[in-house]
């Protein structure tokens, strides 16, 4: 099994959140690891996992994929403010993903925490995608 679906689902979630001009104005970026002197706050990609979920007819993946939002502001409201905008583009979105047909997209879970001795504030959303691969 190919890894480019979930590369493909990651490159369409990045572009999907980076064309929304709300979210734009709140975070830094939306990165798969944030560089050196990234601004807070942003968005990172958590640790996916992929499933075969082919059937008799068409091949296809199960993905779950993490987004975790990050903020130095003190308390949860900005980072769980930005996940429900981030979870709202993202919760039965319609996206172009390359080599694919999305099936769905849906947000499964919301889980905060605080890093560093309460120095960061972290909001991490979990999505499952079903994708059907096109040949």
């Amino acid at each position: 099994m190919s890894l480019s679906p979930l590369l493909a689902l990651r490159n369409a979630v990045r572009e999907r959140l980076g064309a929304d001009a709300g979210l734009s104005a709140r975070v830094s970026g939306v990165f798969d690891e944030p560089p050196s002197g990234a601004g807070h706050p942003y968005v990172v990609f958590g640790d996916g996992q992929m499933r075969d979920w082919s059937a008799s007819l068409s091949r296809g993946v199960e993905i779950l994929l993490p987004l975790h939002v990050w903020t130095t502001h003190r308390g949860m409201a900005e980072a769980l403010h930005i996940a429900h905008r981030v979870a709202g583009l993202l919760d039965e979105a319609t996206l172009a993903v390359e080599g694919c047909r999305l099936v769905n997209l849906r947000f499964v879970s919301l889980e905060t925490r605080r890093d560093n001795i309460g120095r960061f504030a972290r909001a991490s959303l979990r999505f499952r995608a079903a994708l059907e691969i096109l040949e």
